[in-house]
């Protein structure tokens, strides 16, 4: 109903879809929303499909009193949609895809690079839920963050194939003030932890910096991020820290199609990691020779 009379009004509604325990990375598109349309939807659903048996579905940090705090502060937002489960997934939805019943969405060629190597079913379970939350909201149009950059693309292919009246637009990572990027797993990070956790982030850097060199071979660029992280491993080794530190996967692959790259040409690269620090898992990612304009279009 609320939604029936927006659009009666004529205004342009815009949603920034969440799984809560909001930071300023998620404000920033908050604020970016607002400033493009007249309406604002936020949703907050932490959800179940994009989650692995063994993965934190039940330790991932909700905060919903503070994140409803944080969104009022802002300013702009005029409805949160804080769904139940049993709403959203009607059929129910054990977390085995084997087990799984009801109906779901996947966008086939991109969601088994990257980030899908390691969570091979998390992409099926984002495009089905972003499709249900599209659908209820009926949003003109959404922002996602560039810390998520597969899932940006993954959303763009979904708006085109399934021919959704929507505008997509991709805001910038926000950081730290010594560059990690702002997560709600960081919440999971020791004083310790959180000192190497950067790491992620400086050695993606280092091979930004080869490419500013006018380097492009894959093997050239990314030898400083692998040097870099194995001297950080090694060093919390020899300290005898109470938690490791695991690279999971470096990536460098060509921004439309998501296959892994031997060299860059002139379209660009997305350059993106995962490290383990601990058991928290930390993902980031930084574009070489192309923008986020290119990512939205």
């Amino acid at each position: 109903n609320w939604r029936r009379k927006v659009g009666s009004e004529g205004k342009f509604v815009g949603f920034v879809p969440t799984m809560g325990c909001l930071h300023e990375g998620h404000l920033s598109l908050v604020k970016q929303a607002g400033q493009h349309c007249q309406a604002l939807v936020v949703s907050i659903f932490v959800n179940p499909s994009q989650f692995a048996p063994h993965e934190d579905l039940e330790k991932y940090p909700r905060t919903l009193s503070d994140d409803l705090d944080k969104l009022a502060s802002v300013g702009c937002v005029d409805a949160v949609l804080n769904p139940e489960v049993k709403e959203i997934y009607p059929a129910g939805i054990p977390l085995d895809v084997e087990k799984q019943q009801g109906t779901f969405v996947e966008v086939k060629s991109k969601s088994h690079q990257m980030e899908g190597q390691t969570r091979p079913t998390f992409f099926r379970g984002v495009a089905t839920v972003v499709t249900k939350l599209f659908n209820i909201v009926q949003p003109d149009h959404v922002f996602f963050g560039q810390k998520d950059i597969q899932q940006c693309i993954i959303i763009k292919n979904l708006i085109r194939d399934l021919h959704f009246p929507i505008e997509m637009h991709v805001g910038t990572t926000v950081r730290e003030k010594d560059g990690l990027a702002m997560s709600s797993r960081n919440k999971y990070l020791t004083p310790e932890m959180r000192k190497v956790g950067i790491t992620l982030y400086q050695s993606l850097n280092e091979t930004k910096k080869t490419f500013e060199n006018k380097i492009r071979d894959r093997q050239s660029l990314l030898s400083p991020a692998y040097e870099l992280v194995d001297r950080v491993t090694k060093d919390v080794e020899s300290q005898k820290l109470d938690f490791s530190v695991k690279l999971d996967y470096f990536s460098l692959v060509d921004p439309d199609t998501l296959q892994e790259l031997d060299k860059i040409d002139e379209k660009g690269a997305i350059l993106s990691g995962a490290l383990y620090v601990g058991t928290t898992r930390l993902i980031d990612n930084i574009l070489l020779g192309l923008t986020l304009k290119h990512i939205e279009e």
